[in-house]
């Protein structure tokens, strides 16, 4: 078992980003403008959204991405047969480094269902 939490993992980043939006308001002000208006529901739900962004944040290699992502999908209701369907791709698209993390998103998903 790996000892990375992702619940630390993504308080951690949101922390340090706090910082850089104080020190850097424009660019990270920005930044959430495009991310709010790219993940909005409109043709695709904001759910398949999700699901894309995790499946980018899986292929490249990003923790903090499956962090943060995996944890909107949990809040968005995701089915772990909708998560392991994209995994799935994410392994067949990106070969054995995908499937790597792709493990990693499996237990932010345990991490961030636990209990519920």
């Amino acid at each position: 078992m790996s000892s990375k939490s992702f619940t630390t993992l993504t308080t951690d980043i949101a922390r340090a980003l706090e910082t850089f939006r104080k020190e850097a308001p424009e660019t990270l002000q920005s930044f959430y403008s495009l991310s709010k208006a790219a993940m909005k529901g409109g043709a695709l739900s904001e759910r398949d959204k999700e699901l894309i962004a995790l499946a980018i944040g899986v292929t490249s290699r990003c923790d903090g991405c499956i962090g943060f992502h995996v944890k909107a999908l949990v809040r968005l209701g995701v089915s772990r047969e909708q998560l392991m369907e994209t995994l799935a791709i994410c392994t067949y698209m990106g070969g054995g480094p995908a499937l790597m993390y792709a493990a990693e998103a499996i237990r932010a998903y345990e991490e961030f269902t636990a209990g519920k």
